[in-house]
């Protein structure tokens, strides 16, 4: 799998070491999705190493994004670049 977690407590640490594409976009979201069903957890720490990520990878953020806040859980992103960040942001409001 593309993606690598663990938990520490009632935070969900996950990695995406690298950049998706539309073949496995969904996949990848279905995973953070059963992952964040499967531990409750209350913090959800995603990694995305990548200052410019594609839109297949912001897609599947944005997805888990919107699912965790409508779940209640924080959802943290850490290694995205600025402008990412900023997309991200306006692709979930």
């Amino acid at each position: 799998m593309i993606i690598s977690h663990s938990v520490d407590g009632d935070i969900l640490r996950v990695t995406l070491p690298s950049d998706l594409d539309i073949t496995n976009r969904a996949a990848v979201a279905l995973a953070l999705q059963a992952l964040v069903q499967a531990h409750h957890p209350t913090q959800v720490l995603v990694d995305v190493p990548l200052t410019e990520p594609s839109p297949a990878t912001l897609s599947a953020l944005s997805r888990t994004h919107r699912m965790c806040r409508n779940l209640g859980v924080d959802f943290v992103l850490t290694g995205l670049g600025v402008d990412a960040q900023r997309l991200l942001a306006a692709r979930v409001s």
